[in-house]
């Protein structure tokens, strides 16, 4: 692997006709900006996001959906804004997080409580 060798420039004095042909000083171009590490990672994020939020919507039918409902809400929100490999997942997701607070309106309504059980 051969390393990069940046090109030499070579300045000139303002006036020609006081200094000889010889350069005076010589600088390098800057560095080229370092290629980014990995393109991939916000996407992997996004795909992270997007099963975390289909997770908490499914169990938050189950058991806490007024934590659970809006957290796979906005974690789904928040993947198909950052362009998920899985966009299916994260639509899943804000439906089942919607779904959670659904369900919790209509045992709120029943019971005219906040907590409910299955017993």
């Amino acid at each position: 692997m051969t390393a990069h060798r940046p090109a030499v420039r070579e300045r000139r004095p303002a006036d020609p006709g006081t200094a000889a042909a010889t350069p005076t000083a010589t600088t390098t171009d800057p560095a080229p900006a370092p290629a980014p590490a990995d393109r991939r990672a916000p996407v992997r994020d996004a795909d992270t996001l997007a099963v975390i939020s289909f997770l908490s919507g499914l169990v938050g039918l189950l058991a806490m959906n007024l934590v659970l409902g809006p957290i796979a809400i906005v974690l789904a929100c928040l993947a198909l804004l950052r362009g998920t490999a899985r966009p299916g997942r994260a639509r899943l997701g804000l439906a089942l997080g919607i779904a959670d607070l659904v369900v919790l309106a209509c045992l709120v309504g029943a019971d005219h409580t906040w907590s409910w059980s299955l017993g």
